[in-house]
């Protein structure tokens, strides 16, 4: 991969440390060398339209783009990338609770509960 290429993708999204450790905590107690990074996207579902998904990914998916977050490969759902540019992805934790939270400029509104998010949808 160039490295104008990896700027590009790494100015897509931000990781924060936090995250990032977690991520790689999260990888390394699942003791599954097979698992590659974290798979990041969208799906339509929830009261305001779309939620984040993240998952355990095994391999690259033809179309995905890579992020390296401080040694954690990052694979984004090409289908997904246009509701996550320019978005930050922080893990917080309280003494009630433990997260990760999802800073998206994209999101335009949320419902109650901060399960989903909407985008402005552009008329053609």
């Amino acid at each position: 991969m160039s490295s104008r290429l990896q700027r590009s993708l790494g100015q897509m999204m931000k990781i924060t440390d936090a995250a990032s450790g977690r991520l790689k905590d999260l990888i390394s107690s699942r003791h599954d060398p097979s698992i590659l990074g974290i798979r990041i996207g969208v799906k339509r579902r929830g009261c305001n339209g779309l939620s984040y998904t993240m998952d355990y990914a095994k391999d690259k998916q033809k179309f995905e783009n890579a992020i390296d977050a401080s040694g954690v490969t990052v694979l984004v759902d090409p289908k997904s990338e246009m509701y996550l540019i320019g978005m930050e992805i922080d893990y917080q934790e309280n003494d009630l609770a433990a997260e990760f939270v999802f800073k998206n400029p994209n999101a335009k509104g949320t419902c109650g509960c901060g399960e989903s998010f909407h985008v402005q949808e552009t008329k053609t």
